[in-house]
């Protein structure tokens, strides 16, 4: 379920051009008189990416969700049965799950998914993470040095997210990933929050958010569209399966946002669209096209509808309810 690809320019950039242009990066590099320092954590991290992306490309055409949430989290805890019973459902529909292939809830997911539909991203770290147990010798382990091209990895491969209770990282995940979203740097995504029953860790962070942030005007209403509070891992696993009920991914060609959909739309249903998100343009009209002829890179998608019209490349918060009004919600 690949994501939304950004514009470029009106002509595709070749694959040869662009390591053309990698290449007089790396040549400048030498001419600007770079430190080592910055020379060793830029060779770290572009072989690292370069491990990762030649592992992905071996894994297309299968949804990945991530999985967020403490590594202390005790084996047998409500939360550590929720994480794997959410990966193990989540591996039964043919998802791969992902985590940071620690101890805790990234156990329990992994654990839940098995070892065939497990991925791991560790960060190697002074007092040496370990992998967990699904992990340790698994050929779908990827090393990293540092949190930037790991929390990269995180989220460009994934359909989704879903986050455990946890501590200051899986804040900084939570936070990281609603700015991205919020700004339109990643494709869109369900993002779930999931809470023990009766427990309110996700509900008092919301609560946080709407009396320090939304109060002030700091955020928008919409904002708060951009994730859902669970109670359950069957409404966790509901939630990513109804976000790609009807949509199913997005690019951008031009000026223009393409959402491809699984059907077309019932009559009557582009005109309700056009009257409720028409604050969403930036000039012209909602369209329901067949494929443009600047996707022809994405064959497969070609029988795919779309809903074609210029996006104001502002109000994200609102797009994810616009994806909900076409999965029929």
């Amino acid at each position: 379920m690949p994501g939304a690809k950004k514009r470029g320019g009106s002509r595709k950039v070749t694959t040869d051009e662009l390591i053309q242009e990698l290449h007089r990066t790396v040549d400048g590099l030498a001419e600007d008189g770079a430190s080592r320092a910055d020379l060793k954590l830029l060779s770290r991290s572009l072989r690292e990416l370069r491990q990762a992306f030649r592992l992905f490309d071996t894994l297309r055409g299968r949804p990945k969700v991530t999985v967020f949430g403490s590594a202390r989290t005790a084996p047998g805890s409500p939360s550590f049965r929720q994480a794997e019973e959410f990966g193990r459902e989540m591996a039964r529909l043919g998802w791969f799950v992902v985590t940071g292939a620690g101890e805790g809830i990234m156990k329990a997911a992994h654990l839940g998914a098995g070892r065939d539909h497990s991925i791991g991203v560790n960060i190697l770290l002074p007092f040496e993470q370990r992998e967990n147990v699904v992990m340790e010798g698994n050929p779908k382990l990827i090393n990293t040095k540092y949190f930037f091209t790991r929390k990269l990895l995180f989220l460009k491969e994934s359909s989704g997210i879903a986050l455990f209770p946890g501590g200051f990282g899986t804040m900084d995940e939570a936070f990281e990933t609603l700015t991205l979203l919020q700004t339109g740097k990643t494709h869109i995504f369900p993002l779930v929050l999931v809470e023990e029953p009766g427990d309110d860790y996700w509900a008092s962070w919301r609560r946080s958010i709407e009396e320090n942030l939304l109060r002030r005007e700091l955020i928008s209403p919409e904002d708060l569209s951009l994730f859902r509070i669970v109670g359950s891992v069957g409404e966790a696993v509901g939630e990513m399966q109804r976000f790609y009920r009807v949509y199913h991914s997005s690019r951008y060609v031009g000026d223009r946002l393409v959402i491809r959909i699984r059907r077309p739309l019932a009559p009557g249903r582009l005109e309700a669209l056009s009257a409720g998100f028409a604050d969403l343009l930036s000039g012209g009209a909602f369209r329901q096209e067949d494929a443009l002829p600047e996707e022809a890179d994405d064959p497969e998608l070609a029988a795919l509808p779309r809903i074609v019209f210029r996006f104001n490349e502002r109000n994200f918060g609102r797009l994810r309810l616009l994806i909900d009004f076409l999965n029929g919600e």
